[in-house]
């Protein structure tokens, strides 16, 4: 038990158990509730860490982290299991990390160091989603200048508060550091899934994110200092039924490359490029989208909603998105039910994947009910869910939040009780430009949808707030798709178009 006060560190110090469950560290603060505890901590903060006052040579291994004990009055960022900063010559490994009020692994400016095989469940606990930490695994960069010669393998992160991992720029100043590492790692059902928020050249390869809420993988300026990363390469992984986007990229200046990655049955968009507030909004330049298979996806399969210069998109398989292609649907009363994570409608014949990323609305009012006797829908408050997928008469919900193991606040609602979905939105294509793109090479693509209906509706759609200038379009397939092959509403200006099917 470490209780109400955590262990200043120092160097040369190392932890080994015997194991997760049979050496498990148990945290908590009953006689200390505005004291985070983490189990060991050595920071710039509270300890004046720094380069020239760093931890060295540390080993830290084959351990549990309990950290449900934990209760401070107000959400404090250092509640975590581990939280060191400036670590030389670290090595993290086989350590299972659950339950913390804040982030689960939290250390900074790791030099020389390795993370692999930990484990890190319902993390950042007392984080409402929006706060700092909160994550599975939280690494703060750029302490030790432009590289960080830092590799996290073999991890996993499943039901945390924010991100399953995430790189972020401390300090806006500080140049982004190269030299980080992401391999064979899987991140699951947390609200991002791995961020690059500040590094440059990440590398992040054959990886996993399945289930996240908002993102698979996401660059943007969500980081405390509102740095996006830039440089990185995300190769050969599998970015699968996220509740919102499969890969978000923005506020970054680029370079970004992507390859060989499936990106499939995600809620929104398979790739969207977009701009938050605060940050960089200079256009992307030499985004690269290469080789990599993005299907199913709930609307379309790459969205540009902010500026690019350069991109390239070539050797993709660009099928079957704007899977959201159902009409509005409503019902209640006889044959409706509820699960943990689930809507059932005994009549319903739902176009199977047609509801996918859409919000289901209950309750507040019998409008849509069957005028059965047994419809509840009447007496109850309104509730949402959203949908990750659906059959003809099951709609398959997200939980409420990271690490829940219910869609709904207050209980499962009552049979009967009524429903609505709204409409889909059109068009929906595979590749959709809403905002500039200027020369843009385009080449050996096949953007089409071979489903039974057909849901992307184009190929290729110029919005009319886009503007297309430049660049080569060439090669591709446009055929088959379920309506025209492309959509000007913005006509491109110079370049070339030519070679391509449909």
């Amino acid at each position: 038990m470490i209780r109400d006060r955590p262990v200043l560190w120092r160097s040369g110090v190392s932890l080994v158990g015997a194991g997760r469950g049979a050496t498990c560290f148990a945290l908590a603060n009953p006689g200390a509730p505005t004291q985070p505890v983490p189990l060991a901590w050595f920071t710039t903060a509270q300890h004046g860490a720094g380069r020239d006052h760093h931890i060295a040579d540390v080993t830290f291994a084959h351990f549990e982290i309990d950290g449900l004990e934990v209760r401070t009055e107000e959400y404090e960022v250092l509640a975590k299991g581990l939280g060191l900063q400036y670590v030389l010559r670290g090595r993290f490994s086989d350590l299972y990390i659950h339950d913390t009020a804040a982030t689960g692994f939290g250390c900074d400016f790791l030099q020389d160091t390795v993370v692999e095989g930990v484990l890190t469940e319902r993390c950042g606990r007392q984080d409402p989603g929006e706060k700092m930490g909160g994550a599975g695994i939280g690494i703060g960069v750029g302490g030790w200048g432009p590289v960080e010669r830092l590799a996290v393998t073999d991890c996993t992160a499943r039901g945390n508060g924010t991100n399953g991992i995430f790189l972020e720029l401390q300090q806006d100043d500080w140049v982004p550091p190269r030299g980080i590492r992401l391999t064979a790692c899987h991140a699951e059902d947390n609200r991002y899934g791995i961020s690059d928020w500040g590094a440059d050249g990440l590398l992040v390869t054959g990886c996993t994110m399945l289930g996240n809420h908002v993102a698979g993988f996401d660059v943007s300026a969500q980081g405390t200092t509102s740095v996006g990363g830039r440089g990185g390469l995300v190769t050969g992984c599998v970015i699968d039924g996220n509740a919102g986007d499969g890969i978000a990229l923005g506020n970054t200046p680029g370079p970004y490359g992507f390859h060989g990655n499936r990106v499939s049955n995600n809620g929104r968009y398979g790739y969207w490029e977009h701009n938050l507030a605060g940050g960089d909004q200079e256009p992307a330049t030499d985004v690269v989208l290469e080789s990599n298979d993005i299907h199913d996806n709930a609307l379309d399969g790459i969205r540009v909603d902010a500026p690019l210069h350069e991109p390239a998109i070539f050797g993709n398989r660009i099928r079957g998105n704007g899977r959201r292609a159902a009409p509005e649907a409503r019902g209640g009363g006889e044959g409706v039910r509820c699960g943990p994570l689930s809507l059932t409608d005994e009549r319903a014949d739902w176009l199977p994947g047609g509801h996918r990323g859409k919000e289901l609305r209950l309750g507040g009012g019998s409008e849509g009910a069957e005028a059965t006797a047994d419809a509840t829908a009447d007496a109850t408050a309104e509730v949402t869910a959203v949908v990750t997928d659906n059959t003809a008469t099951r709609l398959t919900l997200a939980p409420l939040r990271p690490g829940a193991d219910s869609a709904w606040p207050d209980g499962t609602p009552a049979p009967g009780t009524a429903y609505r979905l709204p409409d889909s939105p059109a068009p929906r294509a595979g590749l959709t430009a809403a905002a500039a793109v200027t020369h843009p090479y385009v080449h050996g693509n096949r953007v089409r949808d071979d489903g039974h209906p057909r849901t992307q509706v184009h190929a290729v759609w110029i919005a009319p707030e886009a503007t297309w200038t430049g660049g080569r379009v060439s090669g591709n397939d446009f055929s088959g798709n379920g309506s025209a092959s492309t959509r000007f509403d913005s006509a491109p200006s110079g370049g070339r178009w030519r070679d391509n099917a449909g």
